[in-house]
């Protein structure tokens, strides 16, 4: 399996380092071979590149088999015109990856926030609210007169058919529930459109139940009661927001595994920043880029239909549950006392055992 492998800003040389580790540990055990070619992204391409998204790294990332992306500090980017390019986005957009694919569990022993859960956020990656992916040219937002700033939504009933089919197909492998999650009280005709659309693509899954709720409202649920919920279809920014809430609850948002996929490429990349305030300490937890990588190998054993790739995705599930289910094989964000390296080793051993 080829992979592009882009560490990113702050944390990413870290936690792509553990996560690595870790699929050369799986590869070891089902003799699967990763090849991989690292490339730099982010503030060390700006530096060499003048840009932080080099030209010839979309190009080259349709060439491979997946993608591992670190994370961005893009606050710390300048201008698109001086070569501050949201890479994150370039790469949704630039590969059509129009599903984000976000995990939320409890795991045993672990101790978490909220209630119990076993869900998964499939958020529209496309459009929605963020203003850098809304317009065919020029920016989404824009100041009309000093002291006054607009800001454009983009939904189309292209983009909301899409990720409601795929979330009912993923809840038919589940339990067979999905919850669309929508504001159409307040924008009744974005909202509505995607409602209609969610509506529309459930009569072709008459065995697939679907319920609807306000966005308000189903961040008060997800503290109230997660246990309900399967797989939660929505919007953007919703999506967005709602995933780090229900990360959160289940234990800690360095937990959650995030996958951007398409029909045709995708991309691993962990859910949350990258954490400037511990870089290079061996304190960040690799958990969620690990598990963005398993979930990769998971994508990747589906479309090919080669099972052992399935296997390699639940193996690194399984160690990760067994290493965080003891106190002393954590990372200390989860009051444990291990840094990002002896995690990574942790989870070796177990997938070796």
């Amino acid at each position: 399996m080829k992979l592009l492998v882009l560490k990113g800003d702050g944390i990413g040389p870290e936690i792509m380092g553990a996560s690595l580790a870790v699929l050369e540990a799986v590869g070891r055990r089902f003799e699967l071979t990763f090849d991989c070619i690292e490339r730099d992204v982010g503030l060390d391409a700006l530096k060499t590149h003048g840009t932080t998204l080099p030209d010839d790294i979309l190009p080259l990332a349709r060439t491979v088999d997946g993608v591992l992306l670190g994370p961005m500090s893009n606050l710390q980017y300048p201008p698109r015109d001086k070569g501050g390019v949201n890479f994150s986005a370039a790469f949704r957009i630039g590969l059509d990856l129009y599903a984000n694919i976000r995990p939320a569990k409890t795991r045993p022993d672990l101790p978490h926030r909220g209630t119990e859960m076993d869900l998964v956020i499939m958020r529209e990656n496309t459009e929605g609210m963020y203003p850098d992916r809304n317009m065919f040219s020029g920016p989404g937002e824009f100041m009309p007169v000093e002291g006054v700033a607009i800001s454009m939504r983009k939904v189309t009933a292209f983009a909301i058919e899409r990720i409601a089919r795929r979330s009912f197909e993923l809840a038919r492998k589940r339990r067979s529930k999905v919850t669309a999650v929508h504001k159409a009280n307040a924008f009744q005709v974005t909202d509505g459109l995607f409602l209609k659309v969610v509506r529309d693509v459930a009569a072709e899954y008459p065995d697939v139940g679907l319920d609807d709720v306000l966005i308000d409202a189903m961040a008060a649920l997800l503290v109230r009661d997660a246990t309900r919920y399967d797989v939660i279809c929505t919007t953007n920014f919703y999506g967005d927001t709602l995933s780090d809430l229900a990360s959160e609850l289940s234990g800690s948002l360095g937990l959650a595994g995030s996958l951007n996929a398409g029909d045709d490429y995708a991309v691993a990349q962990a859910q949350h920043g990258s954490a400037p305030d511990i870089v290079g300490q061996d304190k960040a937890n690799p958990t969620s880029m690990i598990l963005s990588s398993a979930m990769l190998l998971d994508w990747f054993g589906q479309r090919h239909g080669e099972a052992i790739y399935l296997d390699a995705a639940k193996a690194i599930e399984a160690a990760i549950d067994r290493s965080l289910s003891h106190p002393d094989t954590r990372t200390s964000d989860l009051g444990g006392s291990l840094g990002t390296k002896a995690f990574a080793d942790a989870v070796v051993s177990q997938i070796q055992a």
